[in-house]
């Protein structure tokens, strides 16, 4: 009777298997991290996608270990990202440290787990967009018009310290266009346009990215440019002007110091009558000579 047992048990469980898929009820399907985001070098989250539920409640856990260490860890908050999520504060959070990061499915008929997720926080930092967008309209005496951009680092990163170095990137638009006009303005906050239509309806944004990581979001402003804005780029012509100038000068003064020469090369002199054998010494002295001849 006792030898039956196992059979029994065994029976029972394939039995319930095959209710349990004749349901529709199955194993959880393979859930996949599918991003991790650090927005200032000091926290990060990692978001998954769950698979099939397989018709059953499905709990999902997030587990990882540091590279080098054994003991595995479960995920600290759960909340703070939003669904299916993991935030890692600062106290969870340490550079230049390689985790492997997993997401494991469970529900009644059994459970599943996604391909390992390798992270180092120094690579994934995506920060937030700038702040504090300004568009300002400048017109200083005697000086060509401008469109002075101004923002903010993002709120979360420490620019001051220098533990985060971003670096920033304008583009701009008229509304009724379709191509950006692109500007790299390095580590500074403010940027000054010179060249832009009247009348016009712009469209600016700007975006930062870290030494190592990504670019964050585009924030956008606009601006109108009046009518009586004049911002036509007079600097190539006012450089062709000066350089014209230097030429034209360069070529009358090569004119003056050669003008003789020029002169005497298109009318050469007249050379003198030539007569061989003629000395013209005895011309100056004939008049003496016939004097003496002279009573």
């Amino acid at each position: 009777m006792k030898e039956n047992v196992p059979s029994t048990v065994v029976f029972i469980l394939l039995l319930f298997l095959n209710i349990s898929l004749l349901n529709g009820q199955s194993p959880p399907g393979k859930p996949e991290i599918f991003k991790c985001r650090s927005p200032e070098k000091e926290t990060f989250t990692c978001w998954w996608k769950p698979g099939a539920d397989g018709g059953l409640p499905t709990n999902y856990t997030l587990t990882y270990h540091k590279e080098g260490e054994t003991f595995t860890h479960e995920c600290p908050d759960y909340k703070t990202g939003g669904p299916n999520s993991c935030y890692f504060n600062k106290k969870h959070t340490s550079i230049w440290t390689i985790y492997i990061i997993t997401v494991n499915a469970t529900n009644q008929m059994g459970s599943s787990s996604s391909d390992p997720r390798y992270v180092d926080v120094t690579y994934i930092v995506e920060p937030d967009p700038p702040v504090n967008l300004t568009l300002e309209l400048k017109k200083p005496e005697d000086q060509k018009p401008y469109l002075w951009i101004k923002w903010l680092p993002p709120t979360l990163v420490d620019v001051r310290s220098g533990w985060l170095t971003l670096q920033y990137e304008i583009r701009l638009q008229p509304e009724k266009t379709a191509e950006w006009e692109t500007h790299f303005a390095g580590q500074q906050t403010q940027f000054k346009i010179l060249s832009l239509y009247p009348g016009q309806k712009y469209l600016v944004q700007v975006r930062c990215k870290p030494d190592h990581g990504f670019w964050s979001e585009w924030p956008e402003s606009s601006i109108q440019i009046p009518n009586d804005f004049s911002m036509k780029d007079t600097t190539m012509w006012i450089f062709v002007a000066i350089l014209s100038a230097v030429v034209c000068l360069i070529m009358i003064w090569a004119v003056a110091l050669k003008g003789y020469s020029m002169v005497a090369c298109i009318l050469p002199p007249v050379p003198g009558p030539k007569i061989k054998g003629f000395d013209t010494h005895l011309l100056e002295e004939a008049p003496d000579a016939v004097g003496c001849l002279l009573p």
